[in-house]
């Protein structure tokens, strides 16, 4: 019997539903869902599904469907009779797919969680295995894929105790949809234990955003603007967040010498306000997005373009970490972005407090001497000076940090076993 919790959200769900495009296109009109794609949040494929079976891989937002693209590769190579379909759900993440995926891969948007909605996804796409990262836990979707045998897995599932917490006020209905999982496989201890006690069989860890090559880039483009920075110091302050370019600025003010300071926002869409704050400060600025390079009267380099995080830390010499100092500002916390992109390149590192997403990672590297934790941006200048200063030291902080990511392991082999059982044979016809 289905718990009272589910079948009154099912009811709620279902009566709101009819609202979902009015809602939606609110939020096209704020930027927020892709107006030519929004019918794909309805359940409207904007493709069509090729012969054959099919993986369905879910991820958020850019960090967690970044995630995916290690699990993609491996499907590709082990299964190419296999179609791989990603789906996320913001503006930002389909952009940068756009340019990440391999050819041949789907992406969509993914489906709001409305009863009818599910049905027209699942009847379109016809799933056989379907495999959400992070705390993704929809319940119409995830029943209706369970009633339709279609395998699922929740991996690299991280959940707070906030979310769990929610979820053990309805004890039964958290049982109904962890017990949906064929596997379930947690990034880190605390989560497992959390998944545990909401009624799920965790069948071991597994961090994807552990595993991964070092971010893509453009040569041609890395050329031109090492050209364009000539022998100065480089910083880059990478995914910056609001009121933290500022306060970076500000502090490396009192840096010797003239550096290049690259600020790499997280949104690239809040350039404009970013531009428009420094420059009422008094700082000169190049602006990437408008195909502008930095020069020798160039105090700042504002980077605020997708999918180019390559080619930036490529240039650095040294890398501030952005989400990571919101609280110091008096914000609430961000928990800090991936410290293991900068250190797959051997670059030297500096995270604020805020590191809470990459607790476990950011632990790893400063215990190897490959990241520094700063209280405030105004301590920046304390830790990068010298860096800058010396460059052997730089580049031997930088080959501590690259020696560790390259012991992170995200346990990517033992997940793609587990998954790959749950897969129809290769053989196999489509049902």
């Amino acid at each position: 019997m289905t718990p009272l919790p589910l079948l009154l959200y099912r009811l709620t769900t279902r009566l709101l539903e009819p609202l979902a495009p009015r809602l939606l296109d609110a939020r096209a009109a704020r930027g927020k869902e892709d107006p030519v794609r929004v019918d794909e949040r309805l359940g409207v494929a904007g493709a069509a599904r090729p012969p054959g079976p099919l993986a369905w891989l879910h991820g958020v937002s850019v960090g967690e469907t970044l995630s995916l693209l290690p699990l993609v590769a491996r499907l590709r190579a082990a299964r190419p009779d296999v179609t791989v379909l990603v789906t996320s759900g913001t503006v930002t993440s389909a952009r940068i797919l756009a340019d990440r995926l391999p050819p041949g891969v789907i992406h969509q948007y993914a489906p709001v969680d409305g009863p009818g909605v599910v049905a027209a996804f699942l009847d379109h796409w016809r799933p056989d295995l379907a495999v959400f990262v992070e705390s993704e836990l929809w319940p119409n979707l995830l029943l209706e894929a369970r009633r339709r045998d279609v395998a699922l897995a929740l991996v690299s599932a991280r959940l707070t105790q906030a979310t769990a917490e929610r979820w053990a006020r309805f004890p039964a209905s958290a049982r109904r949809v962890t017990g949906a999982f064929d596997l379930v496989m947690p990034q880190d201890r605390a989560s497992a234990e959390r998944l545990e006690a909401m009624g799920a069989r965790v069948d071991g860890l597994v961090n994807l955003k552990l595993a991964g090559d070092p971010l893509p880039f453009d040569k041609a483009a890395f050329s031109r603007l090492s050209a364009a920075v000539g022998d100065r110091p480089v910083i880059v302050a990478a995914s910056t967040h609001e009121a933290e370019e500022a306060a970076i600025v500000r502090a490396l003010d009192a840096l010797p010498g003239r550096n290049c300071l690259i600020l790499a926002p997280r949104h690239p869409e809040r350039g404009p306000a970013i531009e428009a704050a420094l420059r009422r400060d008094g700082y000169r600025l190049a602006v990437r997005s408008r195909g502008e390079q930095p020069d020798g009267d160039t105090d700042l380099y504002l980077a605020d373009t997708l999918n180019e995080m390559g080619l930036f830390l490529r240039l650095a010499d040294v890398v501030v970490m952005g989400g990571s100092f919101a609280p110091a500002l008096g914000l609430a916390p961000v928990g800090g972005h991936n410290p293991l992109e900068p250190a797959r390149l051997a670059k030297p590192a500096v995270t604020g407090p805020d590191a809470s997403n990459w607790a476990a990672v950011t632990e790893a590297l400063v215990r190897a001497g490959g990241l520094a934790v700063v209280d405030a941006p105004s301590d920046l200048p304390g830790v990068l000076g010298p860096l800058l200063a010396s460059p052997d030291a730089a580049k031997a902080m930088g080959e501590r940090a690259r020696r560790a990511a390259a012991e992170a392991n995200g346990g990517l082999d033992l997940l793609w076993s587990r998954l790959s059982a749950l897969l129809p044979p290769a053989e196999a016809r489509r049902r």
